[in-house]
């Protein structure tokens, strides 16, 4: 073993790893807008969450890349922690396509990489033709970074020093933690499994060393997760652990058969001259077995990692985004789809405001007024979170749809932002008003309150619109109707009011802040046809 077969060995798994980051980045793009229409009908039914598993790890190719994105799902509320639990097992499932595909004897390599080159070459109206292009070079890629794996490791038969460290690996608990370190340091099972098939295939580790390996290198792969959950909501860690006993059991149930019955014989019976094909078939009979038999219990694994990971106080704090995890940003489709939700709690959060700030003017209630003031601060941090989150997801590869609804989100979010400032205008006006035992008479209280009613409806009927995304020629109609005549009604009582101070009948401080009102509602109304008319 040379300096030069180290080099190539490093080259091959860095070509491999490449291969498998291109094809899977490709796949994802051609499949993205579907993974969410995907998730949408992963139910409470476990059975239909392992499926959804299965079909996204097979689409972006790497179980560790699902189960990380699963955490960011569970993360950002778009999936529960039941729901995640079978998505992470169908994940296994999905991650043994990868390995049945480097275990076929054709030079697969050659063959897809011709094949990328000519469709990048193709004419620009084929569709998809550079999205195919890159999964085709990728999956070259794979296999030639296999191949050259194998080649670089073939001259270790005869080094003394690796057939004695071989040897001492018959310790199947050694097998496992091999198996796991290997994973762990590499972040990605589908490499791991690649390097083993090499080594098998050029004869280098024997199959009932290999398969304990195997069962190790399933442990391996939840590191990343683990590590991914860090700083996450609870149920984000919960789903972690999930992963970690899901694949812990399944190797303490699939070491404990290895030892008591023939699984070399069993799995050199059904491939006895593809060497590869023996790893693929066992790491298929690992993950298949184990979520087989752990699929009926994931119930007791999710009670498990509630206990791991208990409630803590504090975990529905609202200075966060509550639906969006930056690793969203893998899945564009579903990132623009989450940060909607955002921005739709954001318009409740200020329309809250709003409505509990007209009442505080009526009748003053600090408690009420406590819970303005940090509504307000969620605001102004879900205003900054969400456009620097639309800053960024600006520049991916976005459907027309989405892109514009990304544009739409950045003009909705600063007029639900200066909503929820008038908001705080109206409230200080309501503590001045307290404070200063500032009364109105009946008639005006009732102006204002019918004036605040109007602009309260039409924000209400704005907020409706841009949640549905829809909006008739009707209704829009409606909507610039309401905003002139909430101007025309402001100027009016602007009118009638100076009428009222030259008459003596209401003092001076009373009139600014009966005017500082009409102009914050008459603001808030225009906010609100800022975001209805967006859709126009």
């Amino acid at each position: 073993m040379t300096i030069m077969n180290l080099v190539s060995l490093l080259a091959g798994l860095g070509v491999f790893l490449y291969g498998m980051h291109l094809m899977g980045e490709a796949l994802e793009k051609a499949a993205g807008s579907k993974l969410k229409h995907l998730l949408e009908v992963v139910t409470h039914n476990r059975f239909l969450a392992m499926l959804a598993g299965l079909t996204i790890t097979a689409v972006v190719q790497s179980s560790t890349a699902t189960t990380v994105m699963v955490v960011g799902f569970v993360n950002a509320n778009l999936l529960t922690l039941t729901q995640a639990v079978g998505v992470i097992m169908g994940a296994n499932v999905g991650t043994t396509v990868t390995s049945l595909l480097l275990s076929v004897q054709i030079d697969f390599g050659a063959i897809f990489a011709c094949a990328g080159l000519l469709l990048s070459h193709a004419p620009k109206k084929l569709k998809n033709a550079a999205t195919l292009s890159n999964i085709a070079i990728g999956l070259g890629l794979m296999f030639i970074g296999m191949s050259t794996m194998s080649t670089a490791m073939a001259p270790l038969r005869e080094w003394e020093g690796f057939q004695r460290a071989i040897t001492s690996v018959d310790n199947p608990l050694a097998g496992v933690l091999i198996g796991a370190a290997i994973t762990a340091i590499l972040h990605s099972s589908a490499a791991s499994v690649g390097i083993l098939q090499a080594l098998v295939g050029e004869g280098l580790v024997p199959l009932h060393t290999a398969i304990f390996i195997l069962f190790g290198q399933n442990i391996g792969t939840c590191v990343t997760s683990m590590v991914a959950s860090r700083g996450t909501s609870t149920a984000a860690q919960r789903t972690a652990v999930v992963h970690l006993l899901f694949n812990v059991l399944g190797t303490i149930i699939f070491l404990i058969l290895g030892l008591v019955l023939p699984l070399t014989d069993w799995i050199q019976a059904i491939a006895p001259s593809n060497l590869r094909l023996q790893i693929a078939t066992t790491h298929i009979f690992f993950n298949v077995g184990t979520t087989a038999l752990l699929l009926p219990a994931a119930g007791l694994l999710e009670r498990i990692a509630r206990l791991v990971i208990p409630d803590r106080a504090g975990d529905s704090e609202p200075m966060r985004l509550k639906f969006f995890d930056d690793r969203l940003m893998n899945t564009p489709p579903i990132a623009v789809a989450q940060l909607f939700r955002e921005t739709q709690r954001m318009g409740d959060i200020a329309r809250a405001n709003l409505s509990s700030a007209l009442a505080c003017f009526v009748e003053h209630d600090p408690e009420a007024a406590a819970t303005i003031e940090i509504n307000e601060d969620v605001l102004d941090y879900l205003n900054k979170e969400i456009t620097d989150r639309l800053t960024r997801i600006k520049g991916l590869d976005l459907s027309e749809g989405d892109t514009r609804l990304v544009g739409e989100m950045f003009h909705v979010v600063n007029d639900i932002e200066r909503v929820g400032d008038h908001a705080m205008n109206i409230l200080e006006n309501a503590r001045n008003k307290a404070e200063n035992d500032i009364r109105f008479s009946g008639k005006v209280l009732a102006e204002l309150t019918g004036l605040s009613e109007e602009v309260t409806a039409q924000l209400d009927r704005a907020l409706e619109i841009f949640k549905k995304q829809t909006a008739t020629p009707e209704q829009l109609e409606e909507v610039e109707q309401t905003e002139a005549h909430v101007d025309e009604e402001t100027q009016q009582l602007r009118n009638h009011h100076v009428e009222r101070v030259k008459a003596r009948k209401c003092s001076a401080r009373n009139g600014m802040l009966y005017l500082d009102m009409l102009t914050n509602l008459e603001r808030v109304a225009d906010h609100a046809e800022n975001i209805a008319t967006i859709l126009a």
